[in-house]
């Protein structure tokens, strides 16, 4: 092969990469614009066209197809199941906005690159949906960036190392620990750490830290081990937990006279033991759950007078 064959598959592999890049972003393939800027002629254009066609066929999806767009003039991906649709981008962007959990840099940089994922005639038009949230949007006061650090957390977490990290109370107190990092959360606008105590053991279960409130955090070099079955499970935790409140595993017992559908979306654990009818029609139910700590207790104390506490179940 000579030079200038082997300058020509040069320039054909760049083209190749670029053209379907372009796809995968959403964008319009115009067969004049792409001849122009690449200098090919019309067999040219249409030999990459088939050559990407047969490449996500045969290498990514079958599904997936080349199509020529009449209305938009030129050539689009269709039928990428892997990519994110409109709708979808619009409800993520909704969520970090409602959440508050990051300061505007941040979010405008989330909210940036979750744009650019967007088909790119509607790019504009998700932008402007969420464009007076963004104006108006007003970050937590501790104005952190948490990406990094909980990128950071992360890697212990994955590595099972124990963690020394300097951590400020809401008092204002600043005090060094070391713990066995296990699992990130979010909750109520808040990212937390939740971890066991390195140095003593602790039977009211795992501790929680808002990462906010983490001043530094470095490596120890020290693994800890978890037995599979004593292993943390986040899901069964959250199912578990009010407000991030740790503590002790409870099952608690209360009456409830409000909407069934309240409880069972804050409290995936409860179970309705229970069922009768008041005098004025009401529906009664006596229910129980296992939770931990004293988060329940404001739950509980916030629904007024639906909520009458048995007691806790034995």
């Amino acid at each position: 092969m000579d030079e200038t064959q082997i300058e020509k598959r040069k320039k054909q592999g760049v083209r190749l990469l670029l053209l379907r890049e372009d796809l995968e972003k959403g964008k319009n393939i115009n067969k004049e614009e792409i001849k122009a800027k690449f200098d090919i002629d019309d067999k040219t254009f249409q030999r990459d066209i088939d050559f990407l066609r047969a490449f996500y066929t045969e290498n990514i999806n079958p599904e997936i197809e080349i199509k020529y767009d009449k209305k938009k003039k030129g050539y689009i991906l269709k039928n990428n199941k892997d990519r994110f649709r409109n709708e979808e981008i619009l409800a993520i962007s909704k969520i970090l906005l409602e959440s508050r959990a990051f300061c505007k840099e941040e979010l405008n940089e989330l909210l940036r690159k979750l744009c650019l994922l967007s088909e790119e005639d509607d790019m504009k038009q998700v932008d402007v949906m969420i464009k007076n949230e963004k104006f108006n949007y007003v970050p937590l006061k501790h104005g952190k960036k948490l990406l990094d650090i909980m990128w950071e957390l992360a890697k212990y977490i994955t590595k099972q190392e124990i963690i020394s990290i300097s951590y400020t109370t809401k008092e204002g107190k600043s005090k060094v620990h070391r713990i066995k990092p296990v699992s990130i959360m979010f909750s109520e606008y808040y990212f937390y750490i939740v971890s066991f105590m390195a140095d003593k053991f602790v039977e009211d279960g795992p501790t929680i830290f808002r990462i906010d409130r983490i001043k530094k955090l470095k490596g120890t070099g020290e693994s800890f081990e978890v037995p599979y079955l004593e292993r943390f499970e986040d899901g069964e935790f959250r199912k578990r937990v009010q407000f991030m409140l740790s503590g002790k595993l409870r099952t608690v017992k209360f009456e409830y006279t409000g909407i069934l559908e309240v409880v069972q979306d804050r409290l995936p654990t409860a179970e309705v033991v229970e069922q009768s009818k008041m005098e004025d029609g009401t529906e009664k139910y006596i229910i129980t759950a296992e939770v931990y700590g004293k988060g329940i207790d404001m739950w509980l104390k916030s629904q007024g007078d639906k909520v009458k506490v048995i007691g806790e179940k034995k």
